[in-house]
């Protein structure tokens, strides 16, 4: 039975993602509407095997010849056409790999050169075991098979253990890489030369060691790659900077399930957290603050969360089959969609466009709207209510001018009984 929340969903802004699931279908969900009403599947691409689970993707993002890679538990790598799903090439790398040693990290790279005729990507790849590679591929509009594939340099960026995380910058010039049993390493792309590594922290107060194992990565910054931040299995989550030291600069425990999934927002320094048990979060990186978490838990281990690039939104996904937007501001939760598998991963479209509207209008009428609701209301009191206050004030001043007048009369009659009680005593005497 799916889960249910009992939250009221205000809707989402016109917009449009990609979610990749466990029996390695792709799911197109959209929200036409400017009304922000829920969501919606719209196309369903592949057929359902356990053996094409979804391990890995990578988007560009463009207006014009966009291309989205998946790589799967069969160690074939996908190039397909987000708008449409059609495959344009498909690499084997079957008879190299075993089930052991899958393809755990995957990167499009966005700056190339394209031509009508032909197309031509460069690829990022990184196994388990820590092959990581750089390929280039030309493919044709006409074929799903792999026409040419160009220069290739493999390298191998550990020795021992296994790489779970695998993230490239922003201008994608450098990658890092870490694992279980590997330390954080960041490789320079242009020649393949590793630059730095981190250093596991020192033992605690009670001398115990914990164990190096990485489970998810981001860079913090847009055009800086010498800060990042890192979740380990241990629930702890660690600013690096690599011009600074090789041990964090500042960590902190999030909850008590390992940390599955990182997202860092656009300002610079707010990242979001997903763990184990569904708990997910903001937190600013610079002091460790809790800003607040999302209202809503989810059910089942978070997988994979992203922000969208322009609207105040945020995805989530996970073991729980849900796919969940949220109001990054309010940490309110905007609509959730199930989707009957667990899903390993989403991306966004941020070109979608609704026929007829502008894309700048839509972002801005959006961002409007939430200030609306977010913003108290203030209420101008009536002259009732101000008669009500006055009346109040005047029976609060007559009540305690009764009060004081009953209190001066106690005494006075204190008084005369205390003189009329001596005047008996002294006849008494006598």
């Amino acid at each position: 039975m799916p889960r249910t929340t009992t939250l009221e969903c205000s809707g989402c802004p016109p917009f449009r993602a990609l979610t990749f699931d466990a029996l390695g279908l792709i799911k197109v969900v959209e929200a036409r509407h400017k009304n922000r009403q829920l969501p919606q599947v719209v196309e369903r691409w592949g057929d359902p095997q356990s053996s094409k689970c979804v391990t890995a993707v990578s988007i560009i993002d463009r207006n014009s010849h966009p291309l989205l890679a998946v790589a799967r538990t069969n160690n074939q790598i996908e190039i397909l056409c987000p708008v449409n799903g059609d495959t344009h090439a498909t690499i084997s790398d079957a008879n190299d790999l075993d089930e052991d040693n899958n393809i755990i990290g995957l990167h499009l790279f966005a700056k190339q050169n394209l031509e009508l005729t032909s197309r031509h990507c460069s690829l990022l790849t990184c196994t388990t075991k820590g092959t990581a590679s750089i390929r280039s591929i030309e493919f044709d509009d006409t074929s799903s098979e792999t026409s040419c594939i160009g220069s290739s340099e493999t390298w191998n960026v550990c020795s021992g253990g296994n790489i779970s995380c695998c993230k490239v910058d922003r201008n994608e010039k450098f990658a890092l890489f870490g694992g279980k049993g590997v330390e954080i390493n960041i490789w320079d792309l242009d020649n393949t030369t590793k630059i730095w590594n981190s250093k596991p922290p020192p033992k605690d107060s009670l001398g115990i060691f914990t164990p190096t194992w990485f489970t998810s990565a981001t860079f913090l910054m847009k055009d800086d790659h010498r800060k990042f931040v890192a979740g380990t299995n241990n629930h702890q989550v660690r600013l690096y900077d690599i011009s600074a030291q090789r041990r964090p600069v500042f960590s902190f425990d999030f909850r008590e399930t390992p940390i599955k999934a990182l997202a860092e927002d656009v300002d610079g320094y707010s990242i979001y957290v997903g763990n184990g048990s569904g708990d997910m979060a903001s937190i600013d990186i610079r002091t460790g603050k809790l800003l607040g978490c999302f209202s809503g838990k989810c059910s089942g281990s978070i997988r994979s969360i992203v922000r969208h690039p322009e609207l105040p939104v945020i995805a989530s996904c996970g073991l729980d089959s849900y796919l969940r937007l949220w109001d990054t501001k309010t940490r309110q939760l905007l609509s959730a969609v199930f989707l009957k598998q667990h899903i390993m991963h989403v991306l966004f479209d941020s070109n979608f466009v609704l026929e007829g509207t502008d894309k700048e209008q839509t972002t801005t009428e959006f961002k409007v709207s939430k200030e609306v609701e977010a913003s108290p209301l203030k209420r101008k009191k009536s002259s009732k209510n101000k008669e009500h206050m006055l009346d109040g004030r005047e029976r609060k001043k007559i009540s305690r001018q009764s009060k004081e007048r009953r209190m001066s009369e106690a005494q006075e009659i204190e008084g005369k009984t205390h003189g009329l009680g001596r005047k008996l005593k002294l006849v008494t005497q006598k």
